[in-house]
Parts: C-alpha cells; structure tokens; sequence
C-alpha cells in the first residue's frame, strides 16, 4: 500500500509469551504493518524480561498508558511453582495484569466476540453479557502466610494516631494458611462510576452482585457505595435513558443470568469477575472470542486478549509442527486499542481501518474459514480447517477486498 495510514501518537506495546506471542508478531507483519505507519512504545513482558528486570519492565508499561493515553497488551503467563523451575525464575512473580490494573486503578469491560454461526450454549442468550470487573485488590493485592503450627492469628490496623484495633482471625491447633486482603473506598468508588457511565454508554441495565449476606463488611461497603453513587449522580441518568440498576446476591445473580436473554452489564468484584468473564465467554463459543479493556477514572484504556498463553500449541510450534490456534482476541486487543487512539487524535481513517479488519476476521469465520477450536463450536456445515498463520492470511484476503 503506498500510502499508510499515520499515526501522531504511539500505543503503548506490551509484548507477551508462549503462542500468543507468536501470533502477535504475525498479526503485526501480516494485518497491520502494511496499513499503518506504526508508532508503538515497545515493552517486552515476556516472562524473561520480567524475571530479568525484577518485574519494572511491568510498572514501567504501566505509567507508559498514563503517559500515552492507550495500551495494548498481549497473553502473558503468570507463574506458578512448575513456571518457576521451567524458566529458572528468580521468584513466583505476580500478574502482570493484576500490577497494570492496580497502578491504573481501572475496570475491566469484558464482552463476547459474536459470530453468526456459533450459537451461545445457554439458548436463551441472543444479546453479549458484558462483564464489568473491578480491577483493584481482594485476592490480587493480597498477603498470604503459611502457618507452621498452633498458634493465634489476629487482625491488627493501627491507626495514623496510633491506635491501635485488633481481632482474632482464628486460634489454630495445627497447620494451615493465612490471607489478608484489602481495597479502598477511593478504589470502589472510581469502579462504580465507571460502570454506571459505561451502562448508560451502552444503553444496557447494569447488574452488581456481591455475597453481602455473609460477608457484612467487607462486600457490604461495595453494596453501600454503588447504591449512594447511584442515588446521588446516575439514577436521573438511568431513568432518562430508561435503562435499570439493581443489586442482587452473586448467587441469584447466577441464576438470573443463565435465565436471561442476556444484554446487560454484570458488575462483579475482582475475583468474580475471572471466574465470570470466563463463565460467560466459554457459554457463548469461546475464551477466544473475548473483547478486555480496562478503563481507568482519568480516561486511560488498556486493551487485551482475555485468555491465557495458549502453552500446549507453543510447544507443538517450538518442534515445529503445524497449530491452529485462534487469533481473534488477541486481533481484537490490536483493533480495539487502534480505534481509541484514532478517536482520541481524530484520524477516522485508523478507526475505520480497524472497524474493517475486525469484519474481516468475523467474515472469514461466517464464511467457514476458521481454526481448530471454532470448527468444534460452528454450525456452518462446509468448513474448512486452517492453521494459525493462514487463517491470519485469510482474513487479510478479506480486509483487501473491502478495502
């Protein structure tokens, strides 16, 4: 292409492991280098480079996204005890995303990816469920500890005063563990608002749900604060736009959603909202096939695929043998985060663009061009089965045509 589209502003480029990074590179060689005059900042988050830089590299992506406005980042592995010996780290680092949402202090909208031909498994659904996840604290910020014998464990805060509050947690007679887990009102309140705004945004009720019956603190507080924020800055809002807000338990909750012909915001707490986002996307085809960003208060956004490193197709690739392994998330991170960068800087032509490509990849599937794990899932019966790299080059084919 002679003339490519030109960028102001670079993204903000966060590199990853295994196939997802693989399939990175080739969707930045084959779909979008040859467009786009790409200005990126570049951070590899590879889990060496983590290792290697004590983990700044992540802290470091993270105050890029202040600096620029927008991300996006690719699959990375968050290491247990096996990842630790098969890449000789130096610790059990934590997750890269868990560092970039708690220095963003952001929410992340996770929304399904919906093609024609893969129909959701809960038959009731005809409209996404968008799934808004805290992204600050709980079992993410937390301290955990190994208790080695009896002994009593105790919940301490000792006041700027220095007063001091204490509370037994629990008097152990033998081994066990321990987890302390914290967030903060400031944090709670920033994910309220930027769920009522992204419901009126969307014109869609919004749900939250939390297990406030039992847990009459810490998850009451959640409750309290969206009811107030509610009541006091969106239920005008609400009712104008003839759109609802309501709490529930997360068990109702459950039960609610897979009854329901979907097309509502579901607002859950961090933790939940893993479980959930993979819940909901898995019943409507594939983790795959999942839109992630996060959002920050001050209006910076960080686009991801919503899905693992996808090891068991990396070491096939590493022997050199043929995989199949769908790029559609990972693409959709790319085409998400260049559209809000062509917003922001007001180049319609990087929008446009990236609304074409994303047709592209969803014509090629409808036209039953597709990876292994989608031919599982589609109701097209003449399809055709295609590698990781020519399934990218088919939606290329595609994206030239309607270009």
């Amino acid at each position: 292409m002679a003339n490519k589209i030109e960028m102001k502003v670079p993204l903000v480029e966060m590199d990853g492991d295994e196939m997802t990074r693989v399939i990175w590179g080739m969707i930045k060689d084959l779909l979008l280098k040859p467009y786009i005059d790409l200005k990126t900042e570049y951070y590899d988050l590879g889990l060496k480079k983590r290792d290697e830089t004590e983990d700044q590299v992540t802290v470091d992506a993270a105050n890029a996204i202040k600096k620029y406005g927008v991300g996006v980042k690719c699959a990375t592995i968050t290491p247990n005890a096996d990842r630790v010996k098969e890449y000789n780290l130096k610790k059990m680092w934590k997750s890269p995303n868990g560092t970039i949402r708690a220095i963003l202090d952001g929410t992340v909208f996770r929304a399904p990816i919906i093609v024609n031909s893969i129909k959701p498994f809960v038959k009731t659904w005809k409209k996404p469920i968008i799934i808004a996840r805290h992204a600050y604290g709980d079992v993410y910020k937390n301290v955990e500890f190994r208790v080695g014998g009896p002994g009593k464990a105790e919940l301490v805060f000792t006041s700027e005063s220095g007063e001091e509050t204490r509370q037994t947690i629990h008097e152990f007679d033998g081994k066990g563990v321990l987890m302390g887990m914290h967030n903060t009102d400031k944090s709670i309140r920033s994910f309220a608002r930027a769920c009522f705004t992204y419901a009126l945004d969307q014109k869609v009720d919004l749900w939250f749900a939390t297990k406030d019956t039992i847990s009459k603190t810490y998850d009451h507080t959640f409750k309290d604060i969206f009811q107030e924020i509610y009541e006091n800055e969106f239920k005008e809002k609400f009712e104008a736009a003839n759109i609802e807000y309501f709490y529930t338990l997360i068990d109702d909750a459950v039960a609610r959603i897979i009854r329901s012909e979907g097309g509502m915001l579901w607002a859950c707490k961090n933790y939940d909202g893993d479980v959930m986002s993979d819940m909901v996307a898995t019943a409507f085809g594939s983790l795959a096939m999942m839109t992630s960003v996060l959002v920050s208060p001050e209006g910076y956004y960080e686009y991801e695929a919503a899905h693992g490193t996808v090891q068991r197709h990396y070491y096939k690739h590493l022997k050199g043998e043929e995989t199949s392994t769908n790029s559609i998330a990972t693409l959709f991170a790319w085409t998400g985060a260049l559209k809000k960068r062509g917003e922001i800087d007001g180049i319609n032509e990087l929008v446009e663009f990236a609304s074409r490509l994303e047709s592209a990849a969803l014509r090629t599937i409808d036209e039953g061009v597709m990876t292994k794990d989608l031919a599982q899932l589609s109701e097209i019966e003449d399809k055709r089965i295609v590698n990781t790299e020519d399934f990218l080059k088919e939606i290329k084919l595609r994206l030239e045509e309607s270009m």
